[in-house]
């Protein structure tokens, strides 16, 4: 029997092809047959039927952990995008102290701690732009490189964007735990859809990080 996938004979899309998340959630339903299934359990007595709710019961609550999980997976990118927030301005307030600092640099910032972006994707987007100013006067005032204060920022803001992207790492794995859980039947999809549960959107970037990401940087 030939291989239902030959890498050798194809097709192959020689232009390539990208990946996006797509933005839509799925709701869960239940046909007909997981009524009759339910159904079924009482016909055939009283303990089948007991013993499936609370099934149910336990499948419900399992269905809320998770739930509240993915929130503080959520949060966990929060904390990390606030840090970086928080190093960036600290930076910014050093490079001012060398140079006349873009106002406006201080402006945005002040806009992403009183949470004036809408997404992680909006926020860290925000944050590239402000670190692309400081860079840009890194460049131009050479001195202000040697200020060890800066340089301490600057190396702890690198680590925080590795943490950022280990905690959306996480985030993702806890909403692709979700989107497997609330599908296995019977107990936990016909928990969720009754509680009228959909699928959760994992993280994903805009259309300008995705472009920025084929330039060459050096």
């Amino acid at each position: 029997m030939a291989n239902e996938l030959d890498e050798m004979t194809g097709p192959v899309n020689e232009a390539g092809r990208d990946i996006n998340v797509i933005e839509k959630q799925i709701p869960v339903k239940v046909g007909v047959g997981s009524t009759i299934f339910q159904i079924l359990l009482w016909v055939f007595g009283i303990i089948p039927g007991v013993i499936f709710l609370f099934v149910k019961i336990s499948a419900g609550k399992k269905l809320s952990q998770l739930q509240q999980k993915v929130q503080q997976a959520a949060s966990q990118v929060d904390n990390y995008l606030e840090q970086r927030v928080i190093i960036l301005q600290n930076a910014a307030k050093l490079v001012e102290k060398g140079i006349d600092f873009d106002k406006s640099t201080f402006t945005e910032i002040a806009r992403l701690r009183a949470g004036g972006a809408q997404s992680f994707s909006e926020t860290n987007a925000a944050m590239e732009d402000v670190q692309k100013k400081i860079n840009v006067a890194l460049e131009n005032y050479p001195d202000l490189k040697a200020h060890q204060e800066l340089a301490d920022a600057m190396q702890q803001n690198s680590y925080t964007q590795r943490e950022i992207t280990a905690a959306r790492e996480h985030y993702n794995d806890v909403v692709a735990e979700w989107n497997k859980a609330i599908f296995e039947w019977p107990a936990k999809q016909i928990v969720a859809a009754k509680r009228g549960y959909t699928t959760r959107i994992p993280f994903s970037v805009s259309k300008e990080v995705k472009q920025k990401a084929r330039e060459v940087f050096f």
